[in-house]
Parts: structure tokens; sequence; C-alpha cells
């Protein structure tokens, strides 16, 4: 394979990477928007149990609201692995690409 053929090859994967990337960063985004949200309702919820007092239909919608953003905290955490990894991909081409043109 020719050194223009690898290049090309290299810079085609190097785009797929960045576009994942790109991907994954906006699910990341999205994600923290949703947790921002569940956790304004969790505070309105608290201060709705402050202000009169704690009935079972508050306590049951604040223990949802918790249980939301815990489990949007872990798939937020998830995506930022996989931005990680995929970070570490384009890393990986970048070191090839560099090795290429160094040739």
């Amino acid at each position: 394979m020719g050194q223009t053929t690898r290049r090309d090859m290299l810079l085609a994967r190097r785009l797929d990477l960045v576009a994942n990337v790109s991907a994954l960063t906006a699910e990341a985004l999205r994600l923290n928007q949703i947790r921002a949200g569940i956790e304004m309702d969790v505070l309105r919820l608290e201060l709705e149990i402050g202000r009169s007092g704690a009935s079972a239909q508050l306590v049951q919608d604040l223990h949802e609201a918790e249980e939301r953003a815990a489990a949007v905290m872990q798939e937020g955490a998830r995506c930022e692995q996989r931005i990680a990894a995929a970070e570490a991909d384009v890393e990986d081409v970048d070191r090839s690409l560099a090795a290429t043109v160094g040739n």
C-alpha cells in the first residue's frame, strides 16, 4: 500500500473518529441538561416538603427524582468513558499520521 493511500485511509478514519467524539460530547451535554433539570425537581420537592410537610406523594416523588438523577449520572459517567476511549483512538490515528508524514 502506498504512503498516500495509507495517509488517506488514516485521514478518513480520523474523520470518523472525530465525528464520533462530537456525537458523544453532544450526548454528554444532553445528559448534563437532563441531570440539571432533575436536580431542579429535587430542590423544588425538598422545598415543598419543608413548607408543607412530608406527604407520602411528595416523598415518593422526591425518591423517584433522586433515582432518575442517579441513573442519569451513571449514564453520563459511561458516556465520559466512551469519550475518553474515542479520544485515545484519535490520538492513535494522529500518531500513525505523524509517522506517515515523517517517512
